[in-house]
């Protein structure tokens, strides 16, 4: 995982203000999604979580007061991460329909590499809704904007900006648990290139 921290705990008294408590930060969240990816939230520990981290029970509580907090912060900072790591590789393209292509070879190569994004998000829809409604509200709500400033752009064709997003992420969600967690052997460029027809060209025959 990326070694940044910017998503905070759930008290700003709580937010690492040196250099030593982000590293302290970092660990424990990289733990929490080693934990719950494994076990899942039930069945995940506090003691196993500092355990892992390395680091004693009490710094835990200094940066969370209990294991749903942690659990929270975890889903916003698996949310940025993957933000963090796809939407260069959009911006970079020369368009977007380049850059769907793009941001989906990438998508899958972090899914890859961070297995646990899945049952971490999903079991979010049952212990902490609001969270798992947040992550993917802000995603669509950013993914909108960004095609209607492409079709500013004359990159892409007018519509219902908030229908494409969902639905574009929709598939990309399927398509990263199939490619990305389920089955490794495919080649994610080529994921992308027959998504990226399918945005590009549509299902009625020519």
């Amino acid at each position: 995982m990326v070694a940044d921290v910017t998503v905070l705990p759930q008290a700003a008294d709580k937010t690492p203000r040196t250099a030593r408590g982000r590293r302290t930060l970092r660990l424990i969240l990289d733990a929490a999604a080693e934990e719950f990816g494994q076990r899942g939230y039930h069945e995940g520990s506090i003691a196993r979580i500092a355990q892992r981290a390395g680091v004693a029970i009490g710094s835990f509580y200094t940066y969370f007061d209990s294991k749903e907090a942690v659990f929270r912060a975890l889903v916003a900072d698996m949310s940025r991460q993957v933000r963090e790591h796809v939407v260069p590789h959009i911006l970079a393209a020369p368009d977007r329909l380049a850059g769907e292509r793009a941001g989906l070879a990438a998508f899958l190569q972090f899914v890859r590499t961070h297995k646990a994004l899945y049952r971490i998000i999903d079991e979010s829809a049952f212990v902490a809704e609001d969270a798992y409604r947040a992550h993917y509200v802000s995603v669509a709500d950013g993914y909108a904007a960004s095609l209607e400033q492409a079709f500013g752009k004359g990159e892409v064709s007018d519509g219902d900006w908030q229908v494409r997003a969902w639905a574009i992420m929709g598939m990309n969600v399927f398509l990263g648990l199939k490619f990305g967690v389920w089955d490794e052997h495919r080649d994610p460029a080529d994921i992308a290139a027959a998504a990226h027809a399918l945005i590009s060209n549509g299902i009625a025959p020519r």
